[in-house]
């Protein structure tokens, strides 16, 4: 890879491209952000002055559009990002029209989030195929440092470990090679949690749900409200994606509840339409009093106020305060010891979280060893990686809690020595991702 000085950003003006292009300004680099048109170009370049308080970064970054500085910018380019959206109709075409007016020996990345990059690559020129890769950061990319690299089927390797090189030594990156498979995989492990917990809140209730599945388990955000975060039409494109295209042991649970697409179809995409809302709905009434109400999936309408109250329940209180004087060992062996209804609830998803996450280790799954999992989970989405929880249990509780549940039990987990460690980062305290409250 040649040495880099221009980066000309596709998509200027959608969350990921601003994003991108911070992330290259902020470090140095020049950036060219594109869009349909300058005022959503300059909306990218006011997005980055906004995440990153720096007013002096717009120095570093031009903004143009596709129509009048398409073909000049890339031609110019040493590395050109693609953040359109996560449509393959709508991706094609751009590709193509890149692949016409690049140089040679430039770099090409998409910033999908998990579409197939050989899909990608047909019918593309060699020198674009060997110069092509996915590149998936995670929002925001100037807090988030975790990031998947995935190469196309004629990537060039010497071309990727250079990438690779540069986005760890320059960029700071905590990077994870992945194999192209849907979701890759901090989207595969993470959207199956996501879209799990929706399904259950049809039948147990939104708070309870973010409740039972919050923090305490080792999650950054309560998991229905990272989907509002996130928003829901990218959270439907990736269990779609992955539902129509994988058949594993957790197929079902990627399957778009009906009521989320009830929701869309009347405008619901989380956070993104205030007015909607999503799980939640944060609104400030005439006295300029804000206030939270939340969906009931069974009826599709939103509570008055501040919504029905989650009894809280002492278990999980205690774990809490375990977790707040540091007794991480303690408290996740309280989490699989729990007694009651919402207790085996919440061990279904978090023991089939480890389940699932490390089952997508091995030769010809999504990554070669647990480090890749647990890095793009622990630094990607900042959940505690499925590698601590199984530490914090041990192999012996992991497995029959496994067992018991009918999950499969991961070969890293049943080929674990007495008294090995699975997470191979001894040097990251686990308690990063546990919080007491």
């Amino acid at each position: 890879m040649q040495e880099l000085r221009k980066v000309v950003v596709l998509g200027a003006n959608g969350t990921m491209g601003s994003g991108a292009g911070g992330l290259f300004a902020a470090n140095g680099y020049d950036v060219i952000m594109l869009a349909r048109s300058y005022d959503k170009a300059h909306q990218g370049l006011g997005r980055i002055k906004e995440a990153l308080r720096a007013d002096v970064l717009g120095r570093r970054v031009r903004c143009g559009t596709y129509d009048h500085d398409f073909d000049q910018e890339v031609s110019g380019a040493d590395i050109v990002f693609e953040c359109v959206s996560e449509d393959m109709a709508i991706k094609a075409p751009i590709l193509e029209h890149i692949d016409k007016v690049r140089r040679k020996g430039s770099v090409v990345a998409t910033v999908s989030s998990g579409l197939s990059i050989a899909e990608m690559v047909k019918g593309r020129s060699d020198d674009f195929r060997r110069n092509f890769l996915g590149l998936h950061l995670f929002n925001p990319p100037h807090v988030i440092v975790g990031t998947e690299v995935i190469a196309g089927p004629d990537t060039d390797r010497e071309m990727l470990g250079a990438v690779v090189r540069f986005l760890k030594k320059k960029l700071g990156r905590v990077v994870i090679e992945c194999r192209d498979m849907p979701a890759f995989a901090g989207n595969r492990v993470g959207f199956k949690v996501l879209n799990e917990c929706a399904i259950l809140a049809e039948h147990h209730g939104v708070q309870l749900i973010d409740y039972l599945v919050g923090p305490y388990t080792g999650r950054a955000l309560a998991p229905l409200a990272t989907v509002d975060l996130v928003g829901w039409d990218v959270h439907h494109a990736i269990v779609e994606n992955v539902y129509a295209n994988t058949n594993d042991e957790a197929h079902e649970t990627f399957r778009l509840p009906t009521y989320m697409e009830k929701l869309m179809d009347e405008g619901h995409m989380g956070n993104k339409t205030p007015a909607e809302g999503g799980f939640y709905r944060r609104m400030t009434d005439r006295l300029d009093n804000k206030y939270t109400s939340v969906v009931d999936p069974k009826t599709l309408n939103y509570s008055e106020g501040a919504g029905a109250s989650v009894k809280k329940l002492a278990w999980v209180e205690e774990i809490k305060r375990q977790h707040s004087v540091g007794r991480y060992r303690d408290a996740m062996e309280l989490f699989l010891k729990a007694e009651g209804a919402e207790a085996e609830l919440a061990r279904r998803v978090i023991v089939g979280y480890a389940s699932y996450g490390l089952n997508r280790v091995g030769p010809d799954e999504v990554v070669q060893t647990p480090l890749g999992v647990d890095q793009i989970m622990g630094f990607g989405f900042n959940w505690a990686p499925p590698s601590v929880l199984v530490d914090l249990w041990g192999k012996k509780a992991t497995i029959a809690a496994m067992d018991k549940l009918g999950l499969k039990v991961p070969a890293v987990v049943a080929n674990l020595k007495e008294g090995e460690r699975l997470y191979a980062l001894p040097a990251s305290s686990v308690g990063r991702f546990f919080v007491g409250k």
